[in-house]
């Protein structure tokens, strides 16, 4: 990491340009920074970073923190921050593949994936509207274990289209492939063939998503 009189000196560079190119001295940099100036030259005698401050200007300016801190260039940090995403992760919640379930709750934390493995088992990403949930229960085995991760696109709802749904019905929160029936109401079907099909009343369901992904564990 810089020390602290580089990173200053960068400091000044920016505030310079600001001010129409003129000599910056300490005092300017602790008045950007909202410190006071006898705070700002103890600081300087000690060696202290005030990193707070920094970061905070940083952040008005839209400065790159790595940039002044470490000397790494934006676009190789865009480039390796591109390679990961972040997707809503629903720890708590159990969308069954077997009997009923939670719905879905407002308590989530964020799980961090590899964009190449993202790649590899969604059709698309759309980071915004993909969620992680858990599967409970082992009626769409093989396709999705018990206790494994599936990632739920949640702007795509459409079940006339082939493929596995998270749906919500009086009973709870289930996945299953959806089929529409000839008399009106809508089968929910399992992939494992020991368990029948459930007829449900398309008043009585209410479509979150389809799978797009599955981890088996984390």
């Amino acid at each position: 990491m810089n020390e602290f009189s580089e990173i200053i000196e960068r400091l000044k560079d920016i505030i310079s340009s600001e001010m129409g190119e003129r000599k910056v001295y300490d005092k300017d940099v602790a008045e950007v920074l909202g410190i006071s100036p006898a705070t700002f030259a103890t600081m300087k005698k000690r060696g202290s970073i005030p990193f707070r401050e920094i970061m905070e200007y940083c952040a008005r300016n839209r400065i790159s923190i790595n940039w002044l801190f470490f000397d790494q260039p934006a676009e190789m940090l865009v480039e390796e921050t591109g390679k990961f995403f972040r997707i809503r992760y629903f720890s708590q919640l159990r969308a069954s593949a077997g009997g009923g379930a939670d719905v879905f709750d407002e308590e989530f934390e964020y799980l961090k994936m590899d964009a190449s493995i993202l790649e590899n088992i969604i059709e698309y990403v759309d980071v915004d509207s993909i969620d992680a949930i858990h599967v409970t229960g082992e009626s769409m085995e093989p396709t999705l274990e018990d206790g494994s991760i599936v990632l739920v696109d949640r702007s795509r709802r459409d079940i006339s289209k082939d493929g596995i749904f998270v749906v919500s019905s009086g009973n709870g929160l289930f996945i299953k492939r959806v089929r529409f029936r000839v008399d009106g109401m809508i089968e929910l079907i399992s992939d494992n063939k020991i368990y029948s099909p459930e007829i449900v009343s398309p008043s009585d369901l209410r479509v979150l998503g389809r799978v797009v992904g599955n981890i088996t564990r984390i």
